[in-house]
């Protein structure tokens, strides 16, 4: 059986799908992968697999580019055959569903790894076009041929009062998986001053502002901490921060900015706690999973998806959207409790390996490929 994995980003599928796609190999699928290729098609054809490249970019809204871009997917559809087409996010479940039923792809699995930035933009032309979308969505998700992946409950609630996705054809799956053989504490404790970690695509609804303010409201108390951001723009966001804004900020003094990092598990492990005051739809964010895999307690607005990983007052703290200063009052709680760290750092390692480990996603993952397949 042929399977295909149809995705916005190379990045993306690198970081995100990486292992559920070398499960199917094993299991016995031909996997195609479809995406738009920038930075890691070497890597993923180096790994076997077969890339064919889009022309698809999420960031373009030109009518004629999307119509050939959606052409395009529906020649590979009808030229690979797939089974099973596998789509990750809003645009390659739109067009991917288009493509797969003209192809007439026996089965389809849409994955909504959180509702992202029109689900959660405000404004009249949001507005339109989040009702639009929805019954879109709506044609494409209820087919009999067709489930959704939704990675935290809330998200899959609100597609199912919406009648935008049944009930029985809604599967929740949390996070896209986090080797915690790889991801695992340090064998020694970090030195010198306490590190205060935001791990992030440098977007502004992943909460860099509230951040930096709790930053500076925190060293104006005498917090002996250093806050470090790590990661780089978004150019296909619209709320990406720009270079000059981040070297800015790093100019000012209140945080360190270290850019985007190879070494992301030893940067995890050098932090004593990490930080995501985002206000994104997100699915579960795999930054936070990866950090408590590591052993490290959370900070996070109390929002749909990063409730999914942070337990307030188990493995970290959760403050209300968009209030600094309880977000630089529950960072400063960390700061000043090194044990209360330690065993939210231990539970949250629980939690992980019994809730989102790579083994557990990808083995509900591919019960569903075989579900959907028999069905």
């Amino acid at each position: 059986m042929k399977i295909i994995y149809l995705v916005t980003e190379d990045w993306y599928f690198w970081s995100h799908r990486l292992p559920i796609a070398r499960a199917a190999r094993e299991d016995g699928y031909e996997v195609v992968i479809a995406a738009r290729v920038v930075d890691y098609g070497e890597k993923i054809r180096n790994e076997g697999f077969e890339l064919i490249p889009l022309k698809l970019d999420r960031r373009n809204i030109n009518p004629i580019m999307e119509l050939a871009a959606l052409l395009e997917i529906i020649r590979i559809y009808l030229r690979e055959k797939p089974d099973i087409a596998h789509h990750v996010a809003l645009k390659p479940i739109v067009y991917g569903s288009i493509a797969a039923l003209i192809a007439r792809v026996p089965a389809t699995v849409n994955a909504l790894a959180g509702l992202g930035h029109l689900f959660t933009a405000e404004g009249v032309k949001a507005s339109i076009v989040r009702a639009f979308l929805k019954n879109l969505l709506s044609l494409f998700l209820r087919r009999k041929s067709a489930c959704a992946i939704f990675q935290n409950p809330d998200d899959l609630g609100q597609f199912v009062r919406n009648g935008i996705v049944s009930d029985n054809q809604a599967e929740l799956i949390k996070g896209s998986g986090v080797d915690t053989d790889v991801f695992k504490p340090a064998l020694k404790a970090p030195g010198g001053d306490p590190i205060v970690l935001l791990s992030s695509r440098m977007i502004r609804s992943k909460g860099m502002e509230n951040y930096i303010e709790a930053a500076k409201i925190l060293k104006e108390r005498g917090a002996k901490a250093r806050f470090v951001m790590v990661g780089k723009p978004d150019s296909g966001n619209p709320e990406s921060i720009p270079d000059e804004q981040l070297r800015k900020w790093n100019d000012d003094g209140a945080v360190e900015y270290w850019g985007y990092r190879n070494d992301i598990l030893e940067v995890l492990q050098s932090a004593a706690i990490v930080v995501l005051p985002s206000v994104y739809g997100e699915g579960v964010p795999k930054s936070l999973i990866e950090a408590a895999s590591c052993e490290k307690p959370l900070v996070a607005y109390d929002i749909p998806g990063s409730r999914e990983i942070v337990r307030h007052e188990v493995n970290g703290l959760l403050v209300s959207a968009r209030n600094v200063e309880s977000l630089a009052n529950a960072i400063y709680k960390l700061l000043e409790d090194s044990q209360l760290c330690a065993r939210m750092g231990r539970e949250g390692r629980r939690i992980v390996k019994r809730e989102f480990s790579e083994e557990i996603v990808i083995e509900k993952t591919l019960s569903l490929y075989k579900n959907m397949a028999a069905s």
